[in-house]
């Protein structure tokens, strides 16, 4: 490393860079708990309601299937726009990092109830039939077979999510989100420092590579094969 490339890196406030690292650390963590939570079952609702399975019904399949299919078709940069003043009314503000969590839920539930409606459709049919035939109650048939069954599909599914939301999360920086994406904005973007941009992409980068490594161990941890 030459001097000037030393004299580059050492101008820069680490502390800053650390703070918005851990702010994105804590957008990507809280959404993605929630969004867990909301596309799950959004995820499986859509798959027992869809053509051939035990609750199938065409017209609500049909409305949550345009619903998911709008909200992932709207760019997320405008979807932060649109949702500012449902994120006032429910957090008191929109910015910060509290008010960039409601948004990335927002924009990432219907992203992973899509992928858990994909992952449960490459269960064996027979298992469904045979699950039936022993008088199990849907409930069980979800929890006793299907949950199960999909465990690992599941984990590369959130771990594909998770990813999702770091660039989510980095682009609420546009907004004045938090995190690393509004550090790159305001001093990368807006006052050309080329040196916080280059590290700032540098950390998303590697945040990345961490997610999915650590997603793809717990897969092969709990896959069946």
């Amino acid at each position: 490393m030459n001097a000037s490339t030393f004299n580059l890196f050492a101008s820069l406030d680490w502390s800053d860079i650390g703070m918005a690292t851990l702010e994105t650390l804590t957008m990507v963590g809280g959404s993605l708990l929630f969004t867990v939570l909301l596309g799950l079952p959004l995820g499986v609702v859509l798959f027992l309601t869809g053509p051939r399975q035990p609750l199938e019904h065409a017209r609500l399949y049909a409305a949550l299937s345009l619903l998911v299919n709008l909200i992932r078709s709207t760019p997320f940069v405008i979807l932060l726009i649109i949702l500012i003043p449902v994120t006032v009314t429910l957090i008191g503000t929109s910015i910060g990092v509290p008010g960039a969590i409601p948004p990335l839920v927002i924009g990432a539930t219907p992203f992973f109830a899509r992928l858990v409606e994909n992952v449960l459709r490459e269960v064996d049919r027979g298992i469904i039939e045979a699950s039936q035939a022993m008088g199990a109650t849907l409930p069980q048939i979800v929890f006793g077979a299907l949950l199960p069954e999909t465990f690992p599909g599941l984990l590369a599914a959130i771990t594909v999510t998770a990813i999702t939301l770091v660039s989510y999360a980095a682009m609420s920086g546009v907004i004045g989100g938090g995190g690393l994406g509004d550090l790159a904005i305001r001093f990368g973007y807006q006052r050309f420092q080329s040196d916080v941009m280059f590290v700032t992409v540098a950390v998303l980068l590697l945040l990345v590579q961490a997610l999915q490594v650590f997603g793809d161990r717990l897969v092969q941890r709990f896959s069946h094969k």
